[in-house]
């Protein structure tokens, strides 16, 4: 398996994952500058520093600090309901990973259900920017996920990766 791609390469990756009840909460504040927690328009995703921070944190194993980081452009996006349900369902994605650290296989799956609920929604909207909706490819991505969730959600590292591409609609 080839290694996964950055998107933020600057941006040091932290020193070891958060995986509540086994390591110590990190120190180090992965709250984002204000202006990275702003809003941006989905077309914008290249320009989005927290949501692409999220994806390189996702890709490198460290599920509790890609919930952290997405969490504060989900909050900025209430607005958006499509971009907001597209974030909650990637940090559903990120949560349902941490259970499988845990080995919580049911809480892995049953979280797992309700992020493919929303991202396989967005899917489906009548638009080409659905189909690879901030740079993923949604169909390639949950057909994955779903199938990683139902063989094993504690082998992690056979989680499907946030591959984003440069396609635009």
């Amino acid at each position: 398996m080839e290694p996964a791609p950055r998107y933020r390469p600057l941006r040091a990756l932290p020193a070891y994952a958060y995986v509540p009840g086994r390591s110590e909460r990190p120190a180090v504040d992965l709250e984002p500058a204000a202006s990275e927690a702003d809003y941006l328009p989905a077309e914008r995703w290249a320009e989005h520093g927290e949501y692409l921070w999220g994806a390189d944190l996702y890709n490198a194993g460290f599920f509790w600090e890609a919930h952290e980081a997405w969490e504060g452009a989900w909050r900025a996006a209430e607005h958006d309901l499509v971009q907001h349900a597209y974030l909650q369902g990637l940090i559903q994605c990120a949560a349902a990973c941490l259970k499988g650290v845990l080995a919580d296989t049911d809480s892995a799956r049953r979280i797992a259900a309700r992020a493919l609920d929303r991202l396989e929604g967005i899917q489906m909207l009548p638009t080409q920017a659905a189909r690879d909706y901030m740079g993923l490819d949604l169909a390639r991505f949950c057909a994955a996920f779903r199938s990683f969730i139902a063989r094993d959600p504690t082998d992690v590292a056979a989680r499907p990766l946030l591959i984003l591409s440069s396609r635009r609609a």
